[in-house]
């Protein structure tokens, strides 16, 4: 993908320093917005992808739309959690207070968010994210990003966000070092009511979990693996996975193979 990073137009000292930062990580030509809008600079430089540098954060523009940090459903799971609703994901990993969470596809964050709120400050998320772009900006956003609840952002902060295919992470971790191994991976069959996801289609590794993966993630879990797809769809019997969970008409479920506790 040839990405390039700028600025709005007239930035503060802020973004420009946030684009100049995300430009070197990037590896990505750091480009003067000089008045020019999006589409010239796309024009110009043949760009797939441009982020820029705003004054709430960067935004990537990406032909499917514009992605940035965003809680997403992440509050609203929080407050039905809070009033003591069922959350179907937390149900499906048997998360509580203290546990540590292994998410393989950090994506928008907004699973690992509401993992994060429930495992509390005496446990452990870390979000592993293979696109360098997403997992900027993720941690752009779970490092800064201000929802005006202390509740919500000590979850946004507790989450550790490495840049890391998960494939070789595996590799370097002992056995049963998470309680829970997480795999939201990009549906086969796309829901195509989740807007949000367009953009993220256009930056994210769209590789199929494979059954080594879901191996290696069996060793890592001292509890349980688990695996979000789209409800119906063939992944879960093609790595094994035949408990599933999820709400009676949800367009999504939860594969789970547990490993121990």
């Amino acid at each position: 993908m040839n990405l390039i990073v700028t600025t709005i137009h007239k930035p503060t000292a802020v973004a420009a320093e946030c684009a100049r930062e995300l430009a070197g990580r990037l590896g990505a030509p750091l480009v003067d917005r000089g008045g020019r809008s999006l589409a010239a600079l796309r024009a110009e430089y043949a760009a797939d992808a441009v982020l820029v540098a705003a004054k709430d954060g960067p935004v990537v523009h990406t032909p499917g739309g514009e992605y940035f940090f965003h809680l997403s459903m992440a509050e609203l799971r929080i407050n039905n959690l809070k009033a003591g609703k069922p959350d179907h994901m937390i149900a499906a990993m048997g998360l509580d207070a203290g546990m540590s969470v292994l998410d393989c596809t950090l994506g928008l964050a907004t699973d690992a968010v509401v993992a994060s709120f429930v495992a509390g400050a005496g446990g452990r998320v870390v979000g592993l994210e293979a696109s360098p772009v997403i997992a900027a900006v993720a941690g752009y956003g779970l490092t800064g990003f201000a929802s005006g609840r202390a509740d919500v952002d000590a979850a946004l902060r507790r989450i550790a966000v490495i840049h890391a295919d998960y494939n070789d992470y595996f590799a370097d971790l002992p056995a049963a070092s998470f309680d829970v191994v997480y795999f939201d991976p990009m549906f086969r069959a796309p829901v195509q009511a989740s807007s949000s996801l367009k953009p993220l289609r256009h930056l994210a590794d769209r590789r199929p979990v494979s059954p080594a993966a879901i191996a290696a993630a069996r060793r890592v879990a001292k509890c349980c693996v688990v695996l979000k797809e789209a409800s119906g769809s063939g992944e879960f019997a093609r790595l094994g996975f035949s408990r599933l969970a999820g709400g009676k008409y949800s367009s999504v479920h939860y594969g789970i193979m547990e490993t121990g506790c």
